[in-house]
């Protein structure tokens, strides 16, 4: 069996469905312990919370697609 090298990986993309991937986990289970009601009023309250946090992993999440997606082009043109 040979080894056929393929393109540069990239990695941007991969971590970035990861924090997709722990931003949902993190919503469901606020949801599922504390109710959507709660979930809520804890997005627009002035407390740092973990639905915050989950914002911030989605945006992180967005940025690293971004590079990903052009560093990518990068690596094909």
């Amino acid at each position: 069996m040979r080894y056929r090298a393929r393109g540069a990986k990239n990695w941007m993309t991969a971590i970035a469905i990861l924090f997709v991937v722990m931003a949902v986990i993190v919503v469901l289970r606020e949801i599922a312990l504390w109710g959507p009601e709660f979930v809520a009023d804890d997005f627009v309250n002035e407390r740092i919370t973990n639905e915050k946090i989950v914002l911030v992993m989605f945006c992180i999440a967005a940025v690293l697609f971004a590079v990903g997606i052009k560093k990518g082009e990068e690596l094909h043109n």
